[in-house]
């Protein structure tokens, strides 16, 4: 036969730590600074093969951005292009050629100033 156990917080305290959808949101300003930031950085996909024992890799330079964005990024352009990648020393390498879709993702993250470089 089980007990149950009593819960450590009553309803009062759930009240008082309030609802988190109502939390306040980021101000405005912030978000607006952020975003012109992304606009200004001057980002590079570079397209590399040499020393990588003949496989294809895009290096994404001149984000800066501090590593915890950087992983995010990564994260989510492996995730959305099915592709193998790591973020390490302010640089974003991803396997394969998908140059392209990388850049259609940087776009969408708020970092207009993104172009291909090398062949």
């Amino acid at each position: 036969m089980s007990k149950k156990k009593e819960s450590a917080l009553s309803w009062d305290d759930f009240v008082k730590m309030g609802n988190p959808e109502n939390a306040p949101a980021m101000p405005i300003d912030e978000v607006d600074d952020m975003h012109s930031k992304r606009k200004l950085m001057q980002v590079r996909l570079h397209y590399e093969k040499k020393g990588r024992g003949g496989k294809e890799a895009v290096i994404i330079r001149g984000i800066d951005e501090n590593d915890d964005v950087l992983k995010g990024i990564c994260k989510e352009m492996k995730t959305k292009l099915g592709v193998g990648g790591s973020s390490k020393e302010g640089e974003i390498i991803m396997q394969g050629n998908k140059r392209e879709k990388m850049l259609e993702i940087l776009k969408k993250l708020g970092y207009s100033g993104s172009k291909n470089s090398g062949g």
